[in-house]
């Protein structure tokens, strides 16, 4: 599974570069903190995938890293395979690079 650093994310956000971030925490942690990523929970990961860009990088998110291995593992077996997991999650993103953001 190929991954991703918050370093690495933050140069994309930065540099406007053309791919998907998908969130696949819950609603409420969403709400709590979010880096503008797309909320989709991982209950429902297959069956939005018609929100999951298919011809752009896509780079997967959760609290710490681990639901979003699980959802790139579930969509990889539906034949994605642009799809990129964060490295440490939200909690990684506070650690490095915005201490501000509430995690919860």
């Amino acid at each position: 599974m190929k991954e991703i650093t918050v370093q690495e994310l933050k140069q994309k956000l930065d540099n406007g570069e053309d791919f998907q971030l998908i969130d696949v925490r819950e609603d409420f942690e969403y709400e709590t903190s979010n880096i503008g990523g797309l909320s989709i929970p991982l209950g429902g990961i297959l069956i939005e995938t018609d929100k999951i860009s298919e011809d752009k990088p896509v780079v997967v998110m959760c609290r710490s890293g681990k639901r979003s291995a699980a959802a790139i593992m579930q969509l990889e077996q539906q034949g994605y395979t642009n799809l990129a997991n964060l490295q440490g999650g939200i909690l990684a993103w506070k650690a490095e690079i915005d201490p501000e953001i509430n995690v919860y």
